[in-house]
């Protein structure tokens, strides 16, 4: 199996075409100089929860921001780092597939070849397996060829999505040793770039010479935060989804007679689905956070949904287009603490046919209210994380058989005058993971390799490549880095009624804010999308003319460009000390809030 890995692929027109497509690096990556300015050193973003990061991660805790830096830039403290001795690094793909995930490879091979021809890089076949195991392909420009700006993670495949015992840790460490590795690129998401943070603590703590770093590619947009604005993949799931959501709207408006439920993938949160729903206006969207924060139960939504049902047929339209993003089931209430029920016996070895008879009464009389397929699909073993296996419980079916069955009886009881209520069910998933990645995806995956090669160079251990400013042209990106564990926060839990709750850190999915731009612009058109029709088809994946550099709606909404907002505060302290020291005030405390880890020591020379 093993040789099927790196072989050239068999290209279409258009794949040829996209494969000779060379995306745009900012001028802080151009040329052979590594420039990379230290900032502060970073906290907790949960200062509850810092005691604990800072008891798991006494090696890597609190390291600064990094930032690189343009020629031009005149930061007097910056590194400058012209010397690029040969280096090995590896590189794997972790957790599921993500259109974009080999433009990281490719651009982290440019950045290696171009710093010094003597690099090598070497891919683990397999995901975290072929680390444990040391089955490598050296990349090279022949075996990169045919996977430039494609889809798919089949250049060197994927397994397990984790590095977290013990055994695999070490297992990590002795590849990492074996192979005389300087570097270590973990392509994942949010599991995996909190596996990579672990790893890298191990590392430091043992003296093992491989720094480690995380890459935040993963296809449901989850992986945010205040260093983290967007995800390789994000954006092209979210452009085939619409299209395809699009089609569907179109279908509904000429047939007048069906409504369609869609189920979108995107695991827990439910980023997925609101992107979608503001590309391509469908009737309705009923997201994950707003049913968990409103404690709605599933009663709660099938009588959300009939009533906009029976709204829209009071102004003749008996057909509409929903969505549901995947992770919704686990949101309701009772579902959610039926599905703990279930996994706890399963983890007890009480095998599927017998879990039924061992639910306690009320998780019994839930389970049988379901029907047969939902049940079964219920029983399935939870994923590595304790999850439900979102991917394979029809959400969509189920609530479109409760919407029907309270519709007909409307229907029966004269309070619904309009036509039979009919549903067809969809579930948008694996047809767009595999996609061709979009253009902004192509950049984004191939500047974040080359950011990755910035770090090793500056000698950074346990950090995530991050670029900020992406609503804009990638010309004005902010390239930089932040320490995985500055991103993490502990979630407490219990074991069982009398025991001590355990917090771990970790990276958390980041779920819709509720109080967020993107969520106001969905309330702002939420009884628009119900009742008007105002579909929008974007169309299929553009890579020239219109639409070609169309980016999410939900990052150019946001504004969460973190290391730009540093440097305006910077800019606005600089003009302050300024007017502070012009006016003969000499006291520069002013100087205890600028970048200066060490704060202000006799102004260092400013105040002469």
């Amino acid at each position: 199996m093993d040789a099927d890995y790196g072989i050239a692929r068999e290209l279409s027109d258009l794949q040829k075409l996209r494969s000779h497509y060379h995306p745009e690096l900012p001028p802080c990556l151009q040329g052979t100089t590594v420039r990379v300015e230290l900032r502060d050193a970073t906290t907790a973003a949960d200062p509850s929860g810092e005691h604990t990061i800072k008891r798991f991660f006494p090696h890597t805790y609190g390291q600064p921001l990094a930032h690189f830096l343009r020629a031009t830039a005149k930061v007097p403290d910056a590194q400058i780092i012209t010397e690029h001795p040969a280096i090995r690094v590896g590189v794997l793909f972790c957790g599921r597939q993500s259109p974009g995930g080999h433009n990281v490879i490719w651009g982290l091979h440019d950045a290696l070849k171009v710093h010094n021809p003597k690099n090598i890089l070497l891919g683990f076949l397999g995901g975290s397996e072929g680390l444990f195991a040391q089955k490598t392909l050296e990349i090279t420009d022949d075996v990169l060829a045919t996977y430039k700006n494609q889809g798919g993670y089949d250049m060197l495949g994927r397994t397990k999505d984790q590095i977290r015992t013990t055994e695999q840790v070490n297992a990590a460490m002795a590849a990492c040793k074996a192979l005389k590795l300087d570097g270590l690129v973990i392509i994942g998401g949010v599991t995996s770039n909190t596996d990579a943070a672990h790893l890298a603590e191990k590392f430091a703590e043992t003296k093992c010479p491989t720094k480690v770093v995380g890459v935040p590619v993963t296809l449901n947009g989850d992986l945010k935060n205040q260093f983290v604005e967007a995800n390789v993949g994000f954006d092209t799931i979210c452009k085939v989804n619409s299209q395809l959501i699009s089609n569907v709207c179109t279908d509904a408006l000429s047939a007048e007679k069906y409504y369609y439920f869609i189920r979108l993938m995107g695991r827990k949160a439910s980023h997925v689905a609101l992107e979608c729903t503001l590309q391509s206006h469908p009737n309705m969207v009923i997201l994950g956070e707003e049913v968990a924060a409103s404690k709605l139960t599933i009663f709660d939504i099938t009588q959300q949904i009939c009533d906009a049902v029976q709204a829209r047929a009071e102004h003749d339209k008996n057909h509409g287009v929903i969505l549901l993003p995947e992770g919704l089931i686990e949101s309701i209430p009772e579902i959610y603490a039926l599905l703990q029920e279930i996994h706890g016996l399963l983890r007890q070895g009480v095998s599927a046919d017998n879990i039924s008879s061992q639910l306690s009464p009320w998780a019994s009389a839930l389970f049988e209210f379901l029907p047969h397929f939902i049940r079964k699909q219920l029983l399935l073993h939870p994923e590595s994380d304790d999850s439900a296996q979102l991917s394979q419980i029809e959400t969509e079916k189920l609530i479109a058989h409760l919407v029907e069955t309270e519709m007909n009886k409307r229907l029966k009881e004269g309070t619904y005058k309009g036509k039979k209520f009919n549903a067809i069910c969809h579930f948008f998933g694996y047809q767009a993971r595999g996609s061709l990645p979009s253009k902004f995806d192509c950049d984004y995956a191939y500047v974040l390799g080359h950011v990755c090669y910035h770090i090793l160079a500056a000698g950074l251990n346990g950090y995530m490549a991050t670029i900020t400013n992406l609503k804009n042209p990638a010309n004005k990106w902010h390239c930089g880095a932040a320490p995985i564990s500055a991103m993490m926060t502990v979630k407490r839990y219990g074991r069982g009624p009398g025991k001590a709750s355990i917090g771990v850190p970790a990276l958390h999915p980041a779920t819709v804010d509720l109080r967020g731009k993107s969520y106001e612009l969905l309330s702002q058109n939420a009884t628009k999308f119900l009742l008007d029709d105002v579909y929008r088809n974007p169309g299929p994946l553009q890579f020239d003319g219109p639409g070609a550099d169309a980016k999410a709606v939900t990052l150019c909404v946001e504004d969460q460009d973190y290391i730009g907002r540093i440097k305006k505060l910077q800019e606005y302290l600089d003009k302050t000390c300024f007017i502070i020291l012009f006016s003969g005030a000499y006291n520069c405390e002013a100087w205890l809030l600028t970048r200066r880890p060490e704060g202000c020591i006799k102004c260092h020379g400013f105040c002469d």
